[in-house]
C-alpha cells in the first residue's frame, strides 16, 4: 500500500512518540503551582471588605478551606473549588488526584459532598483526546468513590493542561469546623503523612520508582472522609487540610487564627517512604522555598533540626492529610476515627499554647 501512515490517523490521536509528558506542559504542579502566599495576600489586601451578610458563616476572612452559606437550622451549604497543573505524568491518575485535592476542603469544613463541577483547561491540539479523557474519567471515579455526581463543568482549550472540581457539600450549622478556632492545651493531630511535593520533584526529574510512585498515589488520591466524623466531635475545635503551603504555612494560619502559638514536634512528623533521602540529594520544589519566604516571619526552628527541616515543612502538600485540633482527652478517639478509615499515619504532632499567634518547631 503506498498510502501515508498518516492519512489514517484519527482526529484527536497523537503517534506515542509525540506524545509530551502532561509535567513538561506545565510550569508547576498540583498544590505546588499556587499562586505563593505572599504574593496572594498583598493583592487579597487591595480588594474591598465584604459588606454584611447574615448567612455566610465562612468567607474569606481567615483564609480558610472553604466557603460556608447558612440555609436554614439544620443544614449550612459548603462551596469550595480548586484545580491545578498535573503532578504526574499519568492522565487518570492526575484526574484522581486532583478531585481527591478539591473535594477535601468540603471534608476540612466537616462536611458531607453532595456534587461537583468540573474546571477542565487542556491544550487540545498537543494532548491527545484519549489522554484529556482518562483526566475526566479519573475524576469521575473518584467522586463516584465519594458518593455524589459531576453534574456539569466548564472547559476551555488552553496553553497548560489544568484540571479540578467546584465542590459543594452540606454540614449541620454547629458542626462547621474552621481553622480559626483552636484553643490553649489543644493537641494538633495530623491525618496523612508528609513530603507529597518532594516526591512529585523526584518523579519529574526520573529517580522515583515504582514503590515510590505508589506511595504518592495512595496518599494522594485517599479521600478525606474522617473530616465528616471529626465534625460531630465536640471536643474538636478546629479543622483544616495542609495543602500547597505546606505544614508550616497551614499551622500558622491556625495559629494566627486563634491568637496562639502552635508547636510542632518534628520528631513526631510522619514522612512518606523516601522523602527524607530525596531532600537531603537536594530534591525540592520551587514553592518550598516562596513558602519560607512569605511566612518565615511567623516561625521559629530549634538550632538543633537537621539541615532539611525547613525544606520539607514548607513542603507543598497536594491532597495532603487533615490538621485536627482538639483537646487532649479526645486525641484517643480522633486517632481512632482515622485508623478505622485506613489513615494508618495520623498520629499527634504537637499542639496550641497561649503566646503570640506563629509556629516554633522544636
Amino acid at each position: 500500500m503506498t498510502e501515508s501512515a498518516s492519512a489514517a490517523v484519527p482526529a484527536g490521536f497523537l503517534p506515542v512518540a509525540t506524545v509530551p509528558r502532561l509535567t513538561s506542559l506545565s510550569h508547576g504542579g498540583g498544590c505546588g503551582c499556587k499562586i505563593a502566599p505572599g504574593v496572594l495576600a498583598n493583592l487579597l489586601k487591595r480588594h474591598m471588605p465584604l459588606p454584611a451578610f447574615p448567612h455566610l458563616m465562612v468567607g474569606p476572612d481567615t483564609a480558610d478551606d472553604a466557603a460556608v452559606y447558612r440555609l436554614n437550622d439544620e443544614q449550612a451549604l459548603i462551596a469550595t473549588t480548586d484545580f491545578f497543573m498535573p503532578i504526574v505524568d499519568d492522565a487518570y491518575d492526575f484526574g484522581r488526584i486532583a478531585a481527591t485535592n478539591a473535594l477535601s476542603d468540603v471534608y476540612a469544613m466537616g462536611g458531607t459532598p453532595i456534587l461537583a463541577l468540573a474546571l477542565v483547561g487542556m491544550p487540545i491540539s498537543v494532548l491527545p483526546h484519549d489522554t484529556i479523557a482518562a483526566v475526566l474519567r479519573g475524576g469521575e471515579d473518584v467522586c463516584a468513590e465519594a458518593g455524589i455526581p459531576i453534574a456539569g463543568g466548564h472547559s476551555i482549550d488552553s496553553v497548560e493542561p489544568i484540571y479540578g472540581l467546584a465542590a459543594l457539600g452540606l454540614v449541620h450549622p454547629q458542626h462547621v469546623k474552621r481553622n480559626a478556632t483552636a484553643q490553649a492545651g489543644d493537641v494538633l493531630v495530623l491525618g496523612k503523612a508528609l513530603g507529597v511535593g518532594v516526591l512529585a520533584a523526584a518523579l519529574k526529574q526520573n529517580q522515583l520508582d515504582a514503590a515510590g510512585y505508589a506511595a504518592l498515589i495512595a496518599t494522594t488520591t485517599q479521600l478525606n472522609r474522617p473530616g465528616i466524623a471529626l465534625a460531630a466531635l465536640p471536643q474538636v475545635h478546629a479543622l483544616t487540610d495542609v495543602t500547597g503551603f505546606g505544614l508550616l504555612g497551614h499551622t500558622l494560619e491556625l495559629a494566627r487564627g486563634a491568637q496562639l502559638t502552635a508547636r510542632l514536634r518534628y520528631a513526631a512528623l510522619p514522612w512518606l517512604p523516601g522523602v527524607e533521602a530525596f531532600a537531603q540529594a537536594g530534591i525540592a520544589t520551587g514553592a518550598s522555598g516562596r513558602n519560607w519566604n512569605a511566612y518565615r516571619t511567623g516561625v521559629t526552628l530549634a538550632p538543633r533540626l537537621p539541615a532539611i527541616a525547613q525544606a520539607l515543612l514548607t513542603d507543598p502538600q497536594t491532597s495532603g492529610g487533615l490538621l485536627v485540633a482538639c483537646a487532649p482527652e479526645a486525641v484517643p478517639d480522633v486517632l481512632t476515627l482515622f485508623y478505622e478509615q485506613g489513615f494508618a499515619a495520623a498520629t499527634v504532632i504537637g499542639e496550641m499554647r497561649a503566646g503570640a499567634a506563629q509556629v516554633e518547631v522544636v
